[in-house]
């Protein structure tokens, strides 16, 4: 979209990396993504090839074989991954929410280890929260890890895995301390190659279709003690480190394809035609092309806001939550909107506008139900 508030927060260097993820989703994932969707997994190899342009280490030390840039880096990534309405590769979680959990809670000997890796390609990971009966409550965890001398025993299970199939390791929320609840949590870097884990089915979603989403099973499974994230029963405060980043990537993520969204409905309706006119030519198409350009366009300051004070390190967690709530629910509105304008064509699988309604459901449910983000802004009031 052409906004009449120009956005200020890129600088020419931001800007020549924006144009390298745009050639590199045109070449390497925009012709591959409908065999991806079928199979419901990407292939390794892509994410070796992301790594080697630098979308996995974005904001990755450079001592650590990463860019060494911002979080404005990271989102440049995200924005054009949503303005192409792709949804996988889960590049997302892997290098902007579970690398920052080690670059920042990480010894040093982890991060030497595992770092390069992640920015590189060559490993994969995913984030192990919620389970069958709990959710993502860290009071109710059931995924025990018994300290065993230099090992943790782990078992239970985990849902809803992204990357739960093709992932090598996933960051474990763990319950080391039963009696102590929430504060009794453990993050445990697992390798999901060791003996006694099974992963499940790859689940059938409606949307996401590219991006595998597996249950995770544990029989006695062995942990070294040294892959312990952030020490043992501080799981919770590593997590509530990483809940306003996360927040702010699904919100950047939701902001742009309500954008795209609108642009590829405009270009629909001044070609569709019905009744002897362009279906843009009806006052009603128009009305309501107007009211969503303009929900858009008042998002976008702020969700630049809000990235400009988290590349600072100064947006706070209510912040975090009003951006995720208005943008997911703008998008799906939106989304909704633009299909309906679609006509019968909103409903084929093989219009953007299908896979983008479909892709962007889930966005007010995971990191943190919309719910719980009225509850977190509610609650300071």
């Amino acid at each position: 979209m052409k906004f009449g508030i120009p956005r200020t927060l890129y600088d020419d260097v931001h800007e020549q990396f924006r144009d390298t993820v745009v050639r590199f989703i045109q070449a390497e994932v925009l012709p591959h993504y409908e065999s991806w969707e079928d199979a419901g997994r990407t292939p390794r190899e892509i994410w070796k090839r992301a790594g080697e342009i630098g979308i996995l280490g974005t904001s990755v030390p450079e001592a650590y074989g990463g860019m060494g840039g911002d979080f404005l880096f990271d989102a440049i990534v995200l924005e054009e991954l949503g303005r192409f309405g792709v949804a996988a590769p889960a590049w997302d979680m892997h290098a902007y929410i579970i690398a920052p959990f080690i670059t920042h809670f990480g010894t040093e000997a982890q991060k030497q280890e595992w770092l390069p890796r992640m920015a590189d390609g060559t490993m994969i990971a995913s984030i192990g929260l919620t389970e069958p009966g709990g959710g993502s409550d860290l009071k109710e965890l059931r995924t025990s890890a018994v300290r065993r001398g230099d090992t943790y025993v782990v078992n239970g299970a985990k849902t809803f895995i992204t990357n739960g199939h093709i992932a090598d390791r996933v960051l474990l929320a763990t319950k080391t301390a039963p009696e102590a609840g929430a504060k009794g949590v453990t993050m445990l870097w697992v390798d999901l190659n060791s003996p006694g884990i099974t992963r499940g089915k790859n689940l059938k979603k409606i949307g996401n279709k590219a991006q595998d989403t597996a249950e995770l099973f544990f029989d006695n499974v062995e942990v070294p003690a040294d892959c312990v994230i952030g020490g043992e029963n501080e799981g919770w405060r590593v997590l509530m480190h990483g809940l306003v980043q996360e927040r702010l990537v699904v919100a950047v993520r939701s902001a742009v394809i309500a954008e795209a969204a609108v642009d590829q409905t405009v270009e629909h309706v001044k070609q569709r035609k019905a009744f002897g006119n362009t279906v843009f030519d009806f006052q009603n198409t128009q009305f309501k092309l107007a009211e969503m350009a303009s929900d858009v366009e008042v998002a976008r300051p702020f969700v630049d806001r809000c990235i400009t004070l988290h590349a600072r390190g100064e947006l706070d967690m209510v912040t975090a939550a009003k951006a995720k709530l208005w943008t997911t629910e703008l998008a799906d509105r939106v989304l909704d909107d633009c299909l309906q304008l679609h006509g019968g064509y909103g409903y084929v699988w093989e219009f953007p506008i299908a896979r983008a309604w479909a892709d962007a459901r889930v966005h007010r449910i995971y990191a943190g139900t919309n719910e719980i983000m009225k509850y977190i802004i509610g609650r300071q009031l």
